[in-house]
């Protein structure tokens, strides 16, 4: 009987390394090949694990040159777990072009449910959750302006990533184009020691912030506009 090869995206914990799944560690350990974006973060999860398997790096450096090579391994019949540093493949990190290359070869992709960053943000933000639009990172230069321009009118609850480093920034140019009372959430460092949400007004939040600088992995929600 010849081994069925497939791809399977593995979210990993975003903090707390209990909120791993049982199937997610039942998939690791029976992998033939273990994707990583970056192997120095991930092989600190296997340790936890306990599983001993050599870990190849997979990252939006190299994915353009290696994404056919795994596609040949899958082929070959070999099944390939891939994972990120924190949360799901795919979702604001490398995954996306594997995942089209299998596509395109009629290979078997499959995700497993699991940690996630937007959701849990959310969820605890006090805004509306039956519609929501996720913009992940914005452009940090070229096409910012004009991306927040386009979402004036957005009246779905909106959900962003971005660095501690340019959060003050980010609060401020929703401040302006969208309006100093909008209502939104920052939360930072989910399901880790020193989780924090603040809610309020974007000016509010934007002081805040201000007069504290923040460390750790950053999610805003913020409302939409209202409809017209």
């Amino acid at each position: 009987m010849v081994k069925s090869g497939k791809l399977i995206l593995v979210p990993t914990p975003i903090g707390n390394l209990q909120d791993i799944t049982l199937r997610a560690i039942e998939v690791l350990r029976a992998a033939d090949i273990i994707l990583a974006e970056d192997t120095r973060v991930s092989s600190k999860l296997m340790k936890h694990l306990g599983i001993e398997k050599r870990l190849i790096s997979h990252h939006k450096f190299n994915e353009h040159k290696t994404a056919n090579t795994i596609v040949r391994q899958i082929e070959m019949g070999n099944v390939v777990a891939m994972i990120s540093d924190a949360g799901t493949p795919a979702i604001s990190d490398p995954g996306f072009l594997l995942v089209r290359a299998c596509v395109e070869k009629n290979i078997e992709v499959e995700c497993l449910p699991g940690p996630t960053a937007l959701l849990p943000a959310l969820a605890v933000s006090g805004l509306p959750t039956e519609k929501f639009v996720f913009e992940g990172f914005l452009p940090q230069k070229k096409g910012r302006q004009t991306r927040l321009k386009f979402l004036v009118e957005e009246t779905r609850t909106m959900i962003f990533y971005e660095s501690p480093f340019r959060l003050v920034k980010a609060l401020g140019q929703f401040s302006t184009l969208w309006g100093e009372d909008r209502r939104a959430c920052v939360c930072r460092e989910l399901s880790k020691m020193f989780e924090e949400v603040k809610r309020g007004t974007l000016k509010e939040l934007e002081t805040y912030y201000t007069d504290h600088p923040p460390k750790g992995e950053i999610v805003i929600v913020v409302e939409g506009a209202i409809e017209k």
